[in-house]
């Protein structure tokens, strides 16, 4: 089987991406862990994707800026979105570095980003504005936060997508 590689699948593939990063987040949400200060978003494992194709960098954006329109937060839509793209662009470039063949950096940049943008965000608009003190409390919470998500599952991912001939055929 050939791999597909034409504009329209690239396209279909971030779409796909996209929705499957939106469905995610909102199951998050219905147990309270898509949005504020405590953060276990199914959706992040899929951070682990721009590994396998450019087309995650456009789908994960996408993705969390649709996910970001339920937040309640009109800041997350720029925030939350920009730390999304910072990270998946982060991903991309670190693709290539593999110890026993998983990638075993490409997950760091949406840990660190997040923690950075995310922990800002909600110290910044909470009632006593911003306190360093507040801020690295905040960013440790969501950067743990994303380092299970990310590290615990999406590492998984990777090694079954590299492991499955057909998720090497989407890819």
């Amino acid at each position: 089987m050939q791999r597909q590689t034409g504009r329209a699948h690239l396209i279909a593939l971030a779409a796909m991406i996209a929705a499957l990063y939106t469905v995610l987040t909102l199951l998050a949400a219905l147990w309270g862990l898509a949005y504020g200060p405590v953060q276990f978003r199914f959706s992040e494992a899929l951070t682990i994707l721009p590994v396998f194709t450019f087309s995650a960098v456009p789908g994960l954006t996408v993705g969390c800026f649709l996910s970001n329109l339920f937040s309640g937060y009109s800041t997350d839509l720029v925030v939350g979105t920009l730390a999304t793209l910072i990270s998946a662009v982060g991903t991309r470039l670190l693709r290539g570095v593999r110890w026993h063949g998983l990638p075993v950096l490409a997950p760091l940049p949406p840990v660190i980003v997040n923690a950075v943008f995310v922990g800002a965000e909600i110290v910044i608009l909470s009632p006593g504005g911003f306190a360093w003190a507040e801020f690295f409390a905040q960013a440790l919470s969501i950067g743990l936060d994303e380092l299970v998500v990310c590290y615990g599952l999406g590492l998984p991912l990777a090694a079954w997508i590299n492991s499955s001939r057909a998720m090497k055929k989407l890819f």
